[in-house]
């Protein structure tokens, strides 16, 4: 099939929903599918980027930061990046466009005004906030355009119906790129180490990890584990003078996507110390991929993601999350290393961390992929009987 894929987040900053929306382009163009994504982006010009061997983009314009749902969205809103995704779409030929977080300006509106063309669409927030109210009736005009609504999780599906109404909608899931994370070279580290990879702002919690990484009591004869922060935010400065004092910190900055999947093969502990608003935790399931532990807030989007494969702590509770950090960090020092399932059969997985990493498994963004033609097929079909 011939598909675009339209997300309204800027490519250049890195996102849960970018991540989905790059990832399942690779994973349809893999099963030999055409694929257009189109999207704002920062680093290039409007105009269309042909990448060898992979999905094509088009760059629909530049971003806007706009504060949404306790974080910042860096979404297109200069009009003229609606018409030239519209016009994107139109000159790729697509059957079907599938249309990531289809209320975020502005470049799905464009898409949408064509209403003779298949769509799907997929809401991947958790959590209505102000905007979302206020925007209800516009919300509601581009659900209605829809052909096929789908949700990431169970929590998703919810926002979107407490908007729009209880319209039929597919829950699925957010896919993992299993063998990118089970095959990744890990990053060497000294000492073992606690990886926190998100946006700096209140609501993923960072300040509470650092606050639990200073109060810990490290387990005796195990080396003190380092504490890599990676990404940047609003906090960051912030955080930095605060607990400069702090040894073993080390912040890394926003990580290149290719680099992101050695991090966690290199980390003893992913940490996820999020206060709330995440509709699903993907971030679990690509560490457990990478065959690291995983640490996590207990808010309905990581429990649901983690199926009992990960230590959850209470939300903003830094003495609880210390003491799990360290447990974690002990155990995994003296698990016993039998031989896992990775890329290449030879990698060395504690039994836990090999469950783990089956679990994740089951969430393949392949497995995905396949879900969403079937569902892509089923917007052509009632497409052509309107």
């Amino acid at each position: 099939m011939r598909v675009a894929l339209v997300c309204p987040y800027s490519l250049t900053r890195p996102g849960g929903v970018q991540g989905q929306v790059l990832g399942l382009a690779r994973a349809l163009d893999t099963a030999g599918h055409d694929v257009l994504v189109v999207a704002p982006d920062d680093a290039r010009p409007p105009g269309l980027e042909r990448v060898p061997d992979g999905p094509s983009r088009y760059a629909a314009g530049s971003s806007t930061r706009v504060q949404a749902n306790g974080s910042v969205a860096p979404v297109a809103l200069d009009p003229r990046a609606a018409w030239r995704a519209r016009r994107a779409v139109a000159g790729f030929g697509a059957e079907v466009v599938h249309l990531h977080e289809p209320f975020a300006p502005a470049v799905g509106y464009g898409v949408l005004l064509e209403h003779a063309l298949p769509s799907v669409g997929t809401y991947h927030r958790a959590g209505e906030g102000r905007g979302y109210r206020l925007a209800a009736p516009l919300a509601r005009w581009a659900d209605a355009r829809l052909d096929v609504r789908c949700a990431v999780s169970e929590a998703a599906a919810s926002t979107v119906a407490a908007v729009v109404g209880r319209r039929p909608v597919e829950v699925l899931f957010n896919g993992v790129e299993v063998d990118r994370f089970a095959g990744a070279a890990p990053v060497p580290s000294d000492a073992p180490a606690i990886l926190f990879l998100g946006r700096h702002e209140r609501r993923k919690g960072l300040e509470v990890l650092l606050e639990a990484y200073r109060r810990a009591e490290w387990p005796e004869g195990v080396a003190h584990p380092v504490l890599w922060v990676a990404g940047d935010g609003p906090e960051t400065a912030g955080l930095r003078r605060r607990f400069a004092g702090v040894s073993g910190v080390e912040w890394l900055g926003v990580l290149p996507d290719a680099e992101v999947p050695g991090r966690l093969a290199g980390a003893s502990v992913l940490c996820a110390p999020a206060l709330g608003g995440e509709s699903f935790g993907m971030v679990l399931l690509e560490a457990m991929a990478a065959g690291c532990a995983v640490v996590a807030s207990d808010i309905p989007g990581y429990r649901a993601a983690a199926g009992g494969h990960a230590a959850l702590v209470p939300p903003g509770d830094p003495e609880t999350l210390g003491v799990v950090l360290a447990d974690e960090v002990a155990r995994r020092a003296a698990g016993h290393a039998e031989p896992g399932p990775g890329a290449d059969g030879t990698g060395l997985l504690p039994a836990h961390l090999q469950a783990a990493r089956r679990h994740a498994e089951e969430w393949s963004m392949d497995r995905l992929a396949e879900r969403y033609v079937a569902l892509y097929r089923r917007a052509v079909d009632r497409a052509s009987r309107i």
